[in-house]
This record gives C-alpha cells, sequence and structure tokens, in this order.
C-alpha cells in the first residue's frame, strides 16, 4: 500500500472524528441553551417587577438560539 494513500486515509479519519464531536458539542451547547429557555419561560426566580424583563430576556435567547440553529443548518442570515 502506498504510503500516501495511508497518511490520506489517516488524515480524513482524524477529519472526521474531530467534525462528530464538535458537532456533538454543539448540540449539547444548543440543548443548554433550550434549557435556559425553558426556565426563563417556567419563570424561575421572576416576581412581577421583573416579569417584563425576563419577556425580553425570552425573546432574546429565541432568537439567538433560531440563528445559531440556522447557522448549523448551513443557511445564510
Amino acid at each position: 500500500m502506498e504510503p500516501t494513500l495511508v497518511i490520506a486515509a489517516t488524515s480524513l479519519l482524524g477529519l472526521g472524528l474531530v467534525a462528530a464531536a464538535l458537532l456533538r458539542a454543539w448540540e449539547g451547547w444548543l440543548a443548554l441553551k433550550r434549557r435556559e429557555l425553558d426556565a426563563i419561560a417556567a419563570g424561575h426566580g421572576a416576581g412581577e417587577e421583573t416579569r417584563g424583563a425576563g419577556r425580553i430576556a425570552l425573546a432574546d435567547l429565541r432568537e439567538r438560539i433560531r440563528k445559531l440553529e440556522a447557522i448549523a443548518n448551513g443557511m445564510d442570515l
């Protein structure tokens, strides 16, 4: 077997493993942000005076997640 072919195959395999690990980390980060959204939506720690601010923060986080999911899907914004 030719050494160049072995190096190319090994490099491709390594690149695939790194890409898979990064994708898994990205999905985990998105899941964390979704949990934050759920916590804000449930109103944990929000009183009457902070309800409006919580809604603004919730809308901001939802917009961020939409943008991140669009980036993850390869769409241009």
